[in-house]
């Protein structure tokens, strides 16, 4: 004879207990939404609206409907900027892979003071985009500059750097990587240190020597890394405005205006704030495109699994 134990009933806390429980969850819930709708959703939608419209900030606007993106389409100086930013993106982008992967390896080895080189290769990114601005015009400023007096003590000849219109974008690439290669650098650090050192023993095993052993078992388990810096370094390149405010303004002859720079200036100096959130949008609109193509890309060649 079998004994059937009947299931416990589950309690379930009075209503009064549920509805504290539920007012104490949106409390806490509650200021941090509220930061997230005042800072970033409700901002983003009245520029949308606001890139619909035209409007100097000042008057009654003015219904424009899609005006301020048909004359995204035509509009010459917006295209150079977009050729100016694609040119630092295309430079910056893979330097900063390469150099935050090497240095990445090179501060992965037992060496003394470790710490005080990885301090030392982080503490750029911790600094002020008006600091390394004045770094920047420092260094290479052509009549003062600090590098333009090495040359001249070499017997070398002297640059232009930041007023000549074919130098310019590429000092300001050095500086940019000189401040965010130690972004690449922790975090190609940290996937470093997670992969199994027995892999690596395996491959000297077989008769595979550094080089090897790296290219052919290391860099591969740095695929997924790799996938999210480059797509991460690509929106930073997009958006570059700081350190082109802080140095060149956009200069010499508009050869370092990138398309954030020009937004800011369509706005705050042209008044044009119905065109500028319309480029802004525009921006997003490619920012989200190139993501969204990245990572289906990486979906389809089982990049990291992704």
């Amino acid at each position: 004879m079998t004994t059937t134990i009947a299931p416990t009933p589950v309690r379930r806390p009075p209503r009064r207990r549920r509805t504290g429980e539920a007012l104490a969850g949106w409390g806490f819930v509650t200021p941090a939404t509220l930061l997230v709708v005042g800072l970033s959703i409700f901002p983003a939608v009245w520029a949308f609206l606001l890139s619909l419209q035209d409007w100097n900030g000042f008057s009654t606007p003015e219904p424009v409907g899609v005006d301020n993106y048909r004359r995204m389409l035509t509009d010459a100086e917006l295209g150079a900027a977009v050729g100016h930013t694609l040119l630092y993106t295309a430079l910056f982008v893979p330097a900063s892979l390469f150099l935050g992967l090497g240095l990445a390896v090179a501060l992965n080895r037992r060496l003394v003071l470790v710490g005080v080189y990885r301090t030392l290769v982080f503490l750029p990114f911790v600094v002020s985009a008006a600091a390394t601005g004045i770094l920047t015009t420092y260094l290479f400023n052509p009549q003062f500059g600090f590098v333009n007096n090495v040359l001249r003590v070499l017997g070398l000849p002297q640059q232009g750097w930041l007023e000549n219109p074919s130098q310019a974008m590429v000092v300001i690439t050095i500086m940019s990587l000189w401040g965010q290669a130690a972004f690449t650098t922790v975090i190609y650090l940290a996937a470093l240190q997670d992969i199994p050192v027995e892999l690596a023993e395996a491959a000297r095993v077989d008769g595979a020597n550094r080089w090897q052993s790296f290219w052919h078992v290391t860099f591969p388990q740095l695929a997924p890394v790799t996938v999210f810096v480059a797509i991460w370094q690509t929106i930073q390149a997009v958006q570059l405005f700081d350190l082109v405010y802080t140095t060149t303004r956009g200069g010499p002859l508009g050869s370092t205006e990138t398309i954030v720079y020009y937004l800011w200036k369509a706005a705050f100096k042209e008044l044009e704030f119905g065109y500028a959130s319309a480029v802004a949008y525009g921006l997003f609109a490619v920012t989200l495109l190139i993501t969204i193509a990245v990572t289906l890309y990486s979906r389809r060649t089982k990049v990291g699994g992704l």
